[in-house]
């Protein structure tokens, strides 16, 4: 249930959606007979047009998205590692199906660092999780995509454990650990998106399994200068993609899903217990 619901309240406040909905209100307001309410649809309109003048010109989603990317730095590679978990979302796996090969999104960079992290540690154990993240009719899974986009990649994928029926970040941890069976004095490295790190961090301490980050997938130029652009659709996009993080990262730590409300990195040792 909590499911469907963080579904339908993050599709409720997205910022495209909210300034629609007033541009909506506003025309409707303005075609009443009392002067009020053409006032009110006047005031709608207005503001409607100036929000969506705002996310065309000014770098909103990278302001909200620095803080999240610049919380935990990549570190260097260990000498050492055991596991290297990968989170699922870089794939698309209906038109995977219906195409007959792996189609990639904006965060492929995952796929990327997995396999070449893989490489880089022949004897490391390497796990993905990711099922499907729709609301309705999640049929596809991201696990076959995701195989054949590895072995594009090079990385051998006999080597890797596939969790798939995850649909969240959440069940991305719960549900990979017993197939990874992480043991105590090992070390795991955890790839994804800069942007989401904080949380996936919070969310693997929460289960139990300390990990590295490793993050990938930068949105941000990481020295928050400010830059106009003008591509509304852009602006409105990557303001969506980090409004849902930060709404889901507060969500999480009122759902006791995370460690903290905004994790950091923990300077001593993060192998498990």
């Amino acid at each position: 249930m909590d499911f469907i619901a963080s579904k339908v309240l993050l599709a409720l406040v997205l910022p495209g959606n909210l300034l629609a909905l007033l541009l909506l209100a506003g025309c409707v307001l303005l075609f009443r007979r009392a002067e009020r309410a053409r006032r009110l649809g006047r005031r709608a309109v207005a503001l409607a047009a100036a929000g969506f003048l705002v996310f065309a010109v000014l770098p909103v989603g990278d302001w909200l998205a620095l803080p999240l990317e610049n919380r935990f730095p990549k570190p260097a590679p260990p000498d050492r590692v055991d596991g290297i978990i990968v989170l699922g979302g870089a794939v698309n796996p209906p038109l995977s199906a219906s195409r007959g090969e792996p189609s990639v999104n904006g965060a492929a960079e995952r796929i990327l660092a997995f396999a070449e992290l893989g490489r880089r540690y022949p004897e490391a154990r390497l796990v993905f999780t990711g099922g499907s993240g729709a609301l309705w009719g999640g049929t596809h899974r991201e696990a076959e995509a995701m195989r054949a986009a590895l072995e594009q990649a090079g990385l051998d994928t006999g080597r890797v454990l596939f969790e798939t029926e995850s649909r969240n970040t959440w069940e991305n941890a719960r549900f990979s650990r017993p197939i990874a069976e992480p043991r105590a004095g090992e070390t795991w490295l955890l790839v994804t998106s800069a942007w989401h790190m904080p949380r996936a961090v919070g969310v693997f301490r929460r289960v139990g399994w300390p990990v590295l980050p490793y993050p990938v997938d930068h949105r941000t130029r990481g020295d928050g200068r400010p830059y106009l652009i003008f591509d509304l659709g852009d602006g409105l996009d990557s303001a969506a993609r980090v409004l849902k993080e930060w709404i889901g990262l507060a969500a999480y730590r009122l759902m006791d899903r995370t460690d903290a409300p905004f994790p950091a990195p923990q300077p001593p040792d993060l192998r498990l217990p």
